[in-house]
């Protein structure tokens, strides 16, 4: 559903937005970091490192009564060249050798999803045989914002029980939130896991792929 976009257009857009080399660019949304991380990701995938997600997103910022305005502001277009580093990222094939390799595998999504009993946004409900559940809000405290470094390597590390960070792949229902997971992962010392783009909303597409549906294994 939200495949990578045109490098080179991408690249366009963010030269007219004014973000040039070297350029610190800050993220947000109103959904405590679930779509901005999107952009970071997409950012670091572009070779541009200097990014970063405001904790807690548009409400954290207003209920602290921080400067908010309604004006458009006035851009200057900047240049962005981008340096794509595409290790940053896999696709369905690369997934399907990680399985037969018994690599792990972490799905973002609410658990609900997960397992199958739901499934709002696509066509096919369940998961990849194999797969580890962290749906994205573990990484938030309840206030929305990302939990402490420490709490963040404890979760992580209990997931992945010795699993070499750099070599996990991560995905979710089409390769946004998974992006917070990568985040999180960063945040707490633990850096290097890959993203799988197309997620369950391309690994559906063939029938021939595994999946574990509700009730089944």
């Amino acid at each position: 559903r939200h495949p990578l976009p045109d490098r080179a257009v991408l690249a366009r857009k963010l030269s007219l937005w004014g973000v040039g080399q070297g350029q610190q660019v800050v993220v947000y949304d109103d959904s405590f970091g679930s779509m901005a991380v999107r952009l970071w990701w997409l950012l670091r995938w572009l070779g541009h490192d200097a990014v970063a997600l405001l904790d807690g997103g548009f409400p954290s910022w207003a209920k602290q009564g921080r400067e908010l305005s309604a004006e458009i502001p006035i851009v200057r277009p900047a240049e962005f060249h981008p340096a794509p580093n595409d290790s940053l990222w896999v696709g369905s094939d690369a997934v399907l050798d990680a399985l037969r390799q018994k690599c792990v595998i972490v799905d973002a999504r609410a658990e609900e999803r997960f397992s199958g009993f739901i499934e709002p946004l696509d066509k096919v409900a369940g998961h990849i045989p194999g797969s580890l559940n962290s749906p994205f809000e573990d990484n938030l405290d309840m206030r929305g914002n990302l939990l402490p470094a420490g709490e963040l390597r404890a979760h992580y590390e209990s997931l992945l029980q010795g699993a070499r960070p750099g070599g996990v792949i991560h995905m979710c229902g089409s390769g946004v939130t998974a992006c917070h997971n990568l985040l999180a992962l960063e945040i707490a010392g633990m850096p290097g896991g890959k993203l799988y783009a197309g997620s369950w909303s391309e690994w559906i597409t063939d029938p021939s792929r595994p999946i574990v549906k509700r009730g089944t294994s």
